[in-house]
């Protein structure tokens, strides 16, 4: 299916772009986000009219992910989990524990920005994550996991 991108979308492309992803791709995750649209002449001509407009939102959603990275930028976050003898924590520390923490803090951050390339943490430590806040901005925080006893 041929799509338009109404926003820039990692690994894709770039606002307005016309791109071929597969069917499924498109109704289940582009269109409902409203990241795209189906790419009929009526769709390319509304989004030239309305590309000015666009591009401004694009930047002022860029503006304001830079000013949430600058803040997130060397944050410490600490989590308490229940923990063995040995270290290893009896449950997990998750993005959404990570995205609840920092909410904590004042920092609006949805859990899906938050990056765990190793998967869940699962033991005592400290561990640098990365937080991306928008797919051309990211930052480093600090997660410290500190053990209870059980």
């Amino acid at each position: 299916m041929q799509v338009i991108l109404m926003d820039k979308v990692a690994n894709l492309g770039m606002l307005g772009e016309v791109v071929r992803v597969k069917d499924g791709y498109a109704r289940n995750f582009l269109i409902p986000q409203g990241m795209a649209r189906r790419a009929t002449q009526a769709a390319i001509a509304e989004f030239e009219a309305r590309r000015v407009e666009l591009e401004k939102t694009a930047a002022a959603k860029l503006a304001q992910a830079q000013a949430l990275a600058g803040k997130l930028e060397g944050t410490v976050v600490e989590i308490r989990q229940k923990a063995g003898v040995d270290g290893r924590l009896f449950g997990s520390v998750t993005n959404f524990d990570i995205a609840e923490a920092l909410k904590a803090k004042g920092l609006e951050v949805a859990k899906a920005q938050v990056r765990m390339p190793n998967g869940p943490l699962k033991a005592v430590g400290e561990f640098a994550l990365e937080v991306s806040p928008h797919t051309d901005v990211a930052s480093t925080i600090t997660v410290r996991v500190v053990g209870e006893a059980a």
